[in-house]
């Protein structure tokens, strides 16, 4: 039986400031101005409490701003305002922005944490900079190419897509579907899923000069200019297919969190929350949380992503894809 779709609620706006003050557990979280150690945060729900406990005594407040990849906003979002509402005196603002803005922010010292749907390597441009940085990869996300519900095909192959997306192929009929130009819509040069998707898509083919679709900034809005838009084609990462777009197969794969786990579905990437080394314990707690049970296994898939502990393969930063 081929699996359903993945339709999920719409995605939260970019730029979405989530902070409030909440009742329990005074005074947790603190050293926000105090550095940590070197090692990468990975833990269990028990052990995240253990950790906000620990830093109970130190502080009543701190202040975390993330930002980056739009892919993942809407998880941190989530994430952001359960732990403020276990936590009081903690603050956590969530911007979007791009892969390449999260990435450059960590690496300049202008945010606690970076979002970034690609690895660090891919976006900086000295890559061995990324050793000075701790990757904590939070969930993966599936991304996949979403039209307009008036577009009559349900599915392409990965050829179609890459010819759509280089401009070879400009209207629906040639693939299939009813006479009508296609319009494509590229995320902007700094995103990681576009970078996920170009990836996975072209590969090594070049894009022609002369073909250039309109970009948009935020995964939120491609949402919404596709919705509105006849004929239209873009990519999401999973966790913004709603019902006011279609998800598309590719090569008779349905776009599922299952699939992605084993590979057979191929565009996905790691969602990462880079951290400085040298990390405050307000941050390295909050990373914390990220990977125990609260959000791995409750958030993670109710936002529409996949836990990295259901994965079933591992990939690298060279795009090496390896069975657990």
């Amino acid at each position: 039986m081929k699996e359903s779709k993945i339709m999920l609620k719409p995605a939260r706006k970019k730029g979405a400031l989530v902070a409030m003050t909440a009742v329990a557990m005074a005074g947790v979280l603190a050293m926000a101005g105090c550095a940590g150690g070197a090692s990468s945060t990975s833990a269990s729900g028990s052990a995240a409490s253990t950790s906000a406990s620990a830093s109970a005594s130190s502080s009543s407040s701190a202040s975390i701003t993330a930002v980056g990849s739009t892919a993942l906003q809407p998880l941190v979002e989530a994430a952001a305002e359960q732990y403020m509402s276990e936590n009081s005196g903690v603050q956590i603002t969530v911007q979007g922005g791009g892969s390449g803005q999260g990435i450059t922010q960590i690496s300049e010292g202008a945010v606690q944490i970076g979002d970034s749907d690609v690895f660090a390597e891919a976006k900086l441009k000295d890559p061995s900079k990324a050793a000075d940085l701790v990757d904590n990869k939070v969930a993966v996300v599936g991304m996949g190419p979403v039209c307009n519900k008036d577009v009559t095909v349900d599915s392409l192959t990965m050829d179609q897509l890459r010819d759509i997306f280089t401009g070879k192929v400009t209207n629906w009929k040639e693939v299939g579907g009813k006479d009508e130009e296609i319009v494509v819509i590229n995320r902007a040069s700094g995103s990681g899923t576009r970078a996920t998707f170009e990836d996975a898509v072209l590969g090594d083919t070049k894009v022609p000069d002369t073909f250039k679709p309109q970009e948009q900034d935020s995964s939120g809005t491609v949402q919404k200019m596709v919705s509105e838009t006849p004929g239209a084609i873009s990519y999401l990462a999973f966790s913004y297919y709603n019902d006011d777009i279609k998800a598309l197969e590719v090569d008779g794969v349905a776009p599922t969190a299952n699939n992605v786990s084993n590979n057979e579905w191929k565009i996905w990437s790691y969602e990462h929350m880079y951290i400085a080394k040298d990390a405050d314990a307000a941050t390295k707690a909050f990373i914390d949380y990220m990977m125990g049970d609260k959000v791995q296994h409750s958030l993670v898939t109710s936002n529409g992503y996949i836990s990295v502990k259901d994965m079933k393969v591992a990939r690298d930063a060279d795009g090496n894809v390896t069975k657990l």
